[in-house]
């Protein structure tokens, strides 16, 4: 009887064990020494964007993050702005529509005339197929669009100091595309949030 009981706590004692767990073995690792893999998550890939995939796939998807995270910055800040009050003076038209009577947020898509709507497009269409490109060839890292025209100090800077700076637009950008979301659906649910205001 005492043997039984003896195996019944240790086969319940065992359950409790930490368990032997192998680490998996994955092409991913040739991505964990890039630019914003950083603690606490180390890299992140839950979709498996990156499963088998070349330098050519990553450079791309990280091009496409630093644009997105750009274009998240401008929209944050430009709604956190126009949310202020601060427009611009003047007519949006020849109608007399003011800059001032368009409302914040998504509101503002079906108040602006369809011909501005049109300007908005051909001009994000232009600056994408024109000028938010490598056009030079002499790009130091996806994202670098200065051409061989603007500097602005860079080209002054340590491999140090070019890298946190990198780190810190793709960590910001990253920061703004939550940022903006969050913004779209408080707006959608209404309310207040501070520094906001009303939604």
């Amino acid at each position: 009887m005492k043997s039984v009981i003896f195996a019944l706590a240790a086969g319940s004692a065992a359950a409790f064990a930490p368990a032997v767990v192998q680490k998996a073995t994955t092409s991913l690792h040739a991505f964990e020494s890039e630019l914003g893999v950083q603690e606490p998550l180390g890299f992140y890939d839950p979709l498996g964007l990156l499963d088998d995939a070349d330098q050519e796939r990553f450079d791309r998807l990280r091009y496409v993050e630093l644009k997105h995270g750009r274009i998240s910055q401008l929209a944050f800040l430009g709604n956190i702005i126009t949310r202020a009050g601060v427009k611009l003076p003047g007519n949006i038209d020849y109608e007399g529509t003011t800059f001032e009577s368009i409302p914040n947020g998504w509101a503002a898509v079906g108040a602006i005339p369809s011909a501005g709507i049109a300007q908005i497009v051909l001009l994000v269409g232009f600056l994408e197929l024109a000028v938010m490109k490598d056009v030079s060839g002499d790009a130091e890292f996806p994202g670098d669009f200065r051409n061989g025209f603007l500097d602005y100090g860079w080209d002054d800077f340590d491999e140090e100091t070019k890298l946190f700076k990198r780190g810190v637009e793709l960590n910001n950008g990253r920061a703004a595309m939550f940022g903006i979301l969050g913004l779209m659906v408080h707006e959608q649910l209404g309310g207040t949030l501070p520094i906001v205001g009303p939604m």
